[in-house]
């Protein structure tokens, strides 16, 4: 996989869910946050840079805004970073914001040793096969409707690669778990994990291991069609 992947499924209650992405970020520990300016980027990046600094008062976040309908230029803003954070915000508009640099992104922090974290919208797309919203199934509703991302069917798009399976967030919070269920059951993805809020799922080459107050509900496809869901808490992980 190269540089670790660090999930976190939103909330802003548990600071320490940040640790284990601080501890590998190195140098200068300056952390990079990639935040979707809808016209209050600098005070969403605020939010983020108090969070950091409870978790870990030497690290030094610097804003990485992109404007709504913007692309992010990653050769040029991780220049003198040392771990990105891509924070979170309506993850339709992330993905699209990524959209040029999909593969350029994770090969450069690969070759610059970065360590990645994303939060909610951030974790959502670091997968191949990324579920960014909509909250119906064929015209069905499969989740609430104020979770789609202001999207209406729920929609699959091209992610960063940075894990093997898609990711949904808010899980228990916003009940976005039938979502990625049907997801990996109709094959637009090949398995998922959905994260509650303030938890991480750490993802290394030796498979993923979750901390934090909820719990991480990893979905797989099941043989008869349908899919199978298994939840692990705090201290526990999985393969990948």
């Amino acid at each position: 996989m190269g540089s670790p992947v660090f999930l976190i499924g939103g909330g802003w209650d548990r600071a320490e869910v940040y640790e284990p992405f601080l501890r590998q970020v190195r140098g200068e520990r300056r952390v990079g946050c990639l935040v979707l300016d809808e016209g209050d980027g600098a005070a969403q990046f605020e939010r983020y840079a108090v969070a950091l600094g409870k978790a870990d008062p030497a690290c030094v976040p610097v804003p990485l805004l992109v404007p709504l309908g913007g692309r992010f230029e990653p050769e040029a803003a991780l220049d003198g970073i040392d771990g990105l954070l891509v924070c979170g915000g309506l993850t339709p508009a992330y993905q699209e914001a990524l959209s040029g640099c999909l593969e350029q992104l994770p090969e450069l922090l690969v070759a610059r040793g970065l360590p990645y974290a994303g939060f909610s919208a951030g974790a959502a797309v670091a997968a191949r096969r990324a579920v960014v919203g909509g909250w119906l199934v064929d015209g069905v509703p499969v989740c609430p409707e104020e979770t789609g991302e202001d999207l209406a069917e729920v929609e699959v798009r091209a992610g960063l690669g940075l894990v093997p399976f898609a990711v949904d967030v808010h899980a228990a919070q916003w009940g976005t778990l039938p979502r990625l269920v049907a997801a990996v059951a109709r094959g637009e993805v090949p398995y998922g994990v959905a994260v509650d809020e303030n938890t991480l799922l750490a993802v290394g080459d030796d498979g993923a291991r979750v901390s934090g107050a909820g719990r991480v509900h990893v979905v797989r496809p099941a043989p008869d069609g349908g899919a199978v869901v298994r939840a692990y808490g705090a201290g526990e992980g999985f393969g990948l």
